[in-house]
């Protein structure tokens, strides 16, 4: 190629790319990729304790009802063999006993590595070890629907399952924009999701104390079917406190409750 048919075409190429910045402003934008590997989850922000959440399911059709329920998450840390690690179990209630579902994960605490992740809806469990090269099925759990499931991956996956707990831990800011290598073990869906921050907005909690948060926000389809999901995360204390999605015509809405809300799940226990 001569020399001055070279220039042209840089030249060309450079108001092509200009051109693009300035209209589609996205091309710009840098995502950050959050894979296990690179340790880039704020591991340190993620708190022991129990979290209580009002959700709430809302048909713009049928505007004399409001399906609820109330989704329990208790994060704790404990150490095996030495190694520190999260779980989390989860127990999701509603007026139907056919919907409740009870949910046990196992992290590592220094990156949030997923070990194990078990899930129970009614009498059928779905149990897996879950390794940085393989998932399979635990073969240990009685009656496990799972026993001979087993995926080979190229990278370890974040357990989707806990996709709250994880956008505590990121490192959000001002126009970030995070692709997640998210894997459901349950609906065998391994991919790298997008969540974006758009933004900031107060939120009132009790006495109407106002509550700083960015607003992370993903968009994709499921099933055929187009979904968007707004999270709300609280800028100092990291708290996940409002979630609310759109699909199939109809909105979904999680709620943090406040601390004084009863354990429901010691009170069975007695």
């Amino acid at each position: 190629m001569k020399t001055e048919h070279l220039i042209e075409k840089v030249i060309a190429i450079t108001l092509t790319l200009l051109l693009m910045a300035t209209h589609c402003p996205k091309v710009w934008a840098q995502t950050d990729t959050i894979r296990l590997k690179d340790k880039r989850l704020i591991t340190a922000n993620l708190k022991p304790g129990l979290r209580q959440y009002l959700v709430y399911f809302q048909n713009l059709k049928d505007d004399r009802r409001l399906r609820m329920s109330i989704w329990m998450r208790n994060v704790a840390t404990e150490n095996h063999n030495g190694e520190k690690l999260f779980t989390v179990t989860q127990h999701w209630y509603a007026a139907d006993s056919a919907s409740y579902r009870s949910v046990y994960s196992v992290n590592r605490a220094s990156d949030f590595t997923p070990v194990y992740h078990s899930e129970t809806i009614g009498t059928k469990t779905k149990a897996f070890n879950w390794g940085s090269s393989k998932i399979a099925g635990a073969d240990t759990v009685k009656n496990n629907l799972a026993k001979d499931f087993s995926l080979d991956v190229k990278e370890p996956y974040f357990n989707w399952n806990l996709d709250v707990e994880t956008f505590e831990m990121l490192p959000l800011a001002a126009g970030k924009t995070f692709a997640i290598n998210f894997y459901d073990a349950v609906s065998n869906i391994p991919e790298y999701a997008v969540y974006k921050v758009t933004g900031s907005e107060e939120l009132a909690t009790l006495g109407n104390e106002k509550v700083d948060c960015w607003k992370l926000f993903t968009e994709s389809t499921y099933k055929g079917q187009h979904y968007t999901q707004t999270f709300w995360i609280s800028k100092n204390s990291h708290e996940f406190l409002r979630e609310e999605d759109f699909f199939s015509g109809g909105y979904r809405y999680k709620i943090k409750m406040a601390g004084a809300a009863p354990d429901v799940v010691k009170r069975f226990e007695k």
